[in-house]
């Protein structure tokens, strides 16, 4: 099905997301990232979902893992987090799951989920798991860069770790976190969670340039949170985005459509988003 699933020459030196950075620069193309709910409303349609994003083009694929209280989430994903917890999502099921679609698709995949479910299995045991199951990196949208030490140390030459900033993150700051990020560095659109739709703000697109220029190039930059609509998807790459994520706009459509259409639903909308991250003229 993934007409991109082939051995590649870079595949023993560099992670799968960094092939893809790499793929994606070649070609002046920027990376469309689309997250969705594992196990969201349940594993069949979760599959479908995955089918429908790597046929509409998404360039890496974040899944979430359900948590109890997950702070940067809006009511979308808390919503399809309780959803997906209620249907039985665990560990162990959704290691079996990454499987089915890593044998489905070379698409990077992101696993997004909450320090604690980490911890409490231990960082090293989790992160080999996960790594056997196809999980190419992690975004722990609760998880310090003054605690992660013992994280990063499980992770290396495993797994990517990302990172998150947000606009008002100082240049201090952001260099500790890029220097612990690899994969690429997440910015957070918006102040507060994900899936609260606004216009776009200024401070954002300043934030993207000035980023940019702080990091030379050295790590791509990715920008979420409150992003909806090819709209979005262009006027963030126009500045500088390296990559735009979206996840709420795909939990809705999966929420709101019959699960024998998710996947042409999915592959459609996935196709429009995409379609402005091509041949990319930047401001």
């Amino acid at each position: 099905m993934d007409s991109a699933k082939k051995p590649t020459l870079q595949s023993k030196q560099m992670s799968r997301i960094k092939e893809k950075f790499a793929e994606l620069e070649e070609k002046n193309q920027k990376a469309l990232i689309a997250y969705i709910m594992a196990g969201f409303p349940n594993e069949k349609t979760t599959l479908l979902a995955v089918k429908g994003l790597v046929k509409g083009g998404v360039d890496i694929i974040e899944l979430g893992f359900p948590f109890s209280d997950p702070i940067a989430d809006g009511p979308v994903i808390q919503n399809a987090s309780v959803i997906s917890l209620e249907g039985g999502t665990k560990l162990t099921n959704f290691f079996v799951l990454v499987k089915k679609i890593r044998a489905i698709t070379d698409t990077p995949l992101v696993l997004m989920t909450y320090t604690n479910i980490l911890y409490n299995k231990g960082y090293q045991k989790f992160i080999a798991e996960a790594k056997k199951a196809g999980i190419d990196g992690f975004i722990l949208p609760d998880m310090l860069i003054e605690e992660a030490s013992e994280y990063l140390k499980s992770a290396k030459k495993n797994t990517d770790t990302i990172f998150l900033i947000s606009p008002n993150t100082s240049k201090t700051r952001i260099e500790k976190i890029a220097n612990a990020t690899t994969g690429f560095l997440y910015l957070v659109a918006v102040y507060g969670t994900t899936g609260v739709k606004t216009e776009i703000k200024n401070y954002t697109l300043k934030a993207i340039k000035e980023v940019k220029k702080q990091t030379k190039g050295k790590i791509p930059i990715g920008v979420g949170f409150g992003v909806s609509t090819p709209s979005d998807v262009k006027k963030y790459i126009s500045v500088g985005a390296d990559a735009v994520i979206i996840g709420s706009a795909f939990l809705k459509l999966i929420e709101k459509t019959p699960q024998n259409q998710i996947e042409k639903k999915i592959e459609l909308f996935a196709r429009s988003l995409k379609k402005e991250t091509l041949n990319v003229i930047q401001k």
